[in-house]
């Protein structure tokens, strides 16, 4: 399929555009490296975020079935004509109630929250702070309005003073849990230099609700910070398994932003039996703590399990796991080795990490059981040899201020290298 795809004519292209299609396949002549083999029903899944295996909750799927079979006031526009649909407003209300906020907006999508708060906060006259782990959607959304946007070391609060420092106050952007590598942001020491140098913090929790919290608030509420961080923006694909985004703010925020967001002004509403679908599951996600408890016990215990193994995965305090092998070349080799074994995890490589930083990331959720953890730690005992764990950038960066400073911690090691 790969030969007749790069055999079709392309017709009159620009050399330039000619050039970035060639240079793709020829970096990938046998598929792209985030592709492995077809899952099979045998396979342990670690690949998706359903971290609560809700997705297909017959509640759930039966009230999003009762949505579609309504005769209900569907309208195919734009979704800054559907703002005040009763059931959407209904479920903003619940999502601003559940968070501690004054509000709450539905968006299309994670991308389009996240872009549209870039693209209404920051400006010519308002840069933009990004942990360089942050997500894709905050540096388009910063470019859009041609902030100038600076990146600081990750969850390095001291980089990010410093930053502000040379620039002057402006929209910091960061993550509750870091959807690559599954660490969390510091909120306290972050938002101590937002309110010191009157920034404006915005916190995307995509893989922190649902997950954190009493009740799946997210980190946050579950701090107690709901009342000091500004906004708040979150994905509803990954523990609330759907198709659509939420920002989180102030009433007047709210009500501004519907209004200004170009991904909101300019993309499709999001249907009727979707926001049914988004109030039976948000009623899951809050009741069910044992869906949470057991992620959180399932997670620490693959995480042990790998680093008595000699896989640092220091750096992961979440559900998020990540095997980072370096190379491309690496991360293929390792992905092979585990879908050799019935393994199935998720390639990430550039743009979505640093060059020669690429890792197969690890995803815990509740569907699994003991019997599954039992079979990766064995699986990735068999293929140690094989891949190498120790030539791993996280290794080789442990035993190198191990060497240098005496200190044989690998989370004090890892999260020191500012490459990581």
């Amino acid at each position: 399929m790969l030969s007749r795809i790069g055999e079709q004519p392309l017709g009159a292209v620009l050399p330039s555009v000619r050039r970035r299609i060639d240079s793709h396949f020829e970096q990938y002549p046998n598929g792209h490296v985030v592709h492995g083999r077809a899952v099979v029903a045998s396979d342990v899944k670690l690949s998706g975020n359903d971290y609560l295996a809700i997705g297909n909750d017959p509640r759930i799927l039966r009230r999003q079935l009762d949505a579609l079979a309504e005769r209900s006031d569907v309208i195919f526009m734009s979704g800054v004509y559907t703002q005040y649909l009763g059931g959407q407003l209904r479920l903003e209300n619940e999502y601003a109630a559940w968070l501690g906020a004054e509000a709450a907006v539905l968006c299309q999508s994670g991308f389009a929250a996240n872009e549209g708060i870039m693209q209404a906060t920051t400006g010519p006259e308002t840069p933009a702070y990004i942990d360089m782990f942050a997500h894709a959607s905050v540096w388009q959304g910063a470019a859009v309005t041609d902030a100038q946007a600076y990146v600081f070391r990750h969850n390095d609060a001291e980089h990010l003073r410093h930053q502000i420092a040379k620039h002057g106050p402006g929209i910091v952007a960061v993550e509750a849990i870091y959807s690559t590598i599954g660490d969390f942001c510091p909120l306290h020491d972050i938002l101590a230099v937002c309110e010191e140098t009157g920034s404006m913090l915005v916190v995307d929790e995509s893989h922190a609700v649902g997950v954190i919290g009493a009740q799946g608030e997210g980190l946050v509420s579950h701090l107690g910070l709901a009342a000091r961080v500004p906004f708040r923006v979150f994905s509803l694909s990954k523990a609330l398994v759907g198709r659509g985004g939420v920002v989180v703010g102030s009433a007047r925020f709210a009500e501004y932003f519907r209004y200004e967001s170009t991904p909101s002004i300019f993309s499709s509403a999001v249907f009727p039996n979707e926001v049914a679908r988004f109030e039976a599951t948000l009623a899951v996600v809050r009741e069910e703590r044992h869906r949470r408890a057991r992620v959180s016990g399932l997670s620490e215990r693959l995480r042990t399990g790998l680093l008595q193994r000699g896989y640092d995965v220091s750096c992961s305090e979440s559900q998020i796991i990540p095997l980072i092998a370096g190379p491309e070349r690496e991360a293929a080799r390792l992905r092979d080795a585990l879908e050799t074994n019935g393994v199935i995890g998720s390639v990430f490589c550039a743009p979505a990490t640093p060059r020669n930083r690429s890792l197969v990331r690890l995803c815990v959720h509740n569907g699994l059981d003991d019997a599954d953890i039992d079979h990766i730690l064995e699986v990735c005992s068999k293929i140690r040899d094989q891949v190498r764990p120790d030539q791993w950038p996280a290794s080789r960066a442990g035993r190198s201020a191990a060497s240098s400073t005496g200190n044989v911690g690998m989370a004090s090691s890892t999260r020191g290298n500012a490459n990581f």
